[in-house]
């Protein structure tokens, strides 16, 4: 465990910016976490650490401490799967290798769907450059606040409830690593790799018991179970797999500013979980105020 306490009290380990899909500056995630009275945060933008310095910066200012980190994509059993990565060296060849490709893929992807959806509607790619910030990873979401500013839809809700939706047509797929891949590269780069939301679906589609034993012998940590998505039924699950093989369970918000309902604190991790999470990472440090 750390020795180091300066990281005891509320913790929210997994909050979107504009690097990824959220709708805030790094630094106003970490006020927005602060006005709920949150100790200890983590940046967990989709593939890139971009936000991390600006966050570090806030979050010290404001008293908090920081946990660098990373919402990795990856996909295991035919399902995308997401995975939380704190405290790993940025500069590791091997993991930045595989974030840049998932990036670069990302880009191509939501370029042919705006083409698609281009021969429907009144959108461009310039659109969603518009709604993309410097060094953001460009998803779907900014496609989605291209046709809110385009006036095509009222809401990045109504977006992907419509025009988005899988089923509407224009949906592609992007790249990403084999999750053992994902679990594997985080580890060997100092990390700590949780899965995040890992019972959105329920049972029937979260990843098999066999799969999430395997990706445990290859380093994942924990799962983060208390998150509004998850399903008690999958919590029950997963809540007997970490205590049987005495794993890390986190609680966050997956805050995305007006990108989502979800606010700051809403779920949080114990102080015992953040120290374990400190104690076992080795790739980089805490930040602490």
């Amino acid at each position: 465990m750390s020795g180091d306490r300066r990281f005891e009290g509320p913790s929210d380990l997994h909050l979107h910016s504009v690097h990824s899909d959220g709708t805030e500056s790094a630094a106003d995630v970490m006020a927005a976490a602060h006005v709920r009275g949150l100790r200890t945060v983590a940046l967990t933008d989709h593939d890139t650490t971009s936000g991390w310095t600006e966050a570090a910066e806030a979050a010290t200012s404001l008293g908090m401490t920081l946990l660098p980190g990373m919402e990795f994509s990856a996909h295991g059993e035919g399902r995308s799967v997401h995975l939380l990565a704190y405290l790993f060296d940025p500069d590791d060849r091997g993991l930045r290798t595989e974030m840049e490709r998932i990036r670069e893929d990302r880009v191509g992807r939501a370029e042919r769907i705006v083409r698609r959806i281009g021969r429907d509607y009144a959108l461009e790619w310039e659109d969603v450059v518009e709604q993309t910030g410097d060094g953001a990873t460009v998803g779907r979401p900014h496609i989605a606040d291209a046709l809110v500013a385009r006036g095509i839809v009222a809401t990045r809700g109504a977006a992907f409830d419509t025009i988005l939706h899988p089923r509407a047509g224009y949906y592609e797929g992007h790249y990403a690593p084999d999750i053992a891949k994902a679990v594997s590269l985080v580890a060997a780069a100092g990390g700590v790799p949780i899965v995040a939301h890992p019972t959105t679906a329920g049972r029937a589609r979260m990843m098999p018991v066999p799969l999430l034993e395997r990706l445990i012998s290859l380093g994942l940590a924990g799962f983060e179970l208390e998150h509004r998505e998850n399903t008690a039924e999958g919590k029950r699950v997963l809540y007997r797999l970490a205590e049987r093989h005495d794993l890390i369970v986190t609680g966050s918000s997956d805050y995305h500013g007006l990108g989502k309902p979800n606010i700051p604190g809403e779920n949080t991790t114990s102080d015992d979980m953040v120290a374990r999470i400190i104690a076992l990472g080795t790739g980089s440090s805490p930040v602490y105020a």
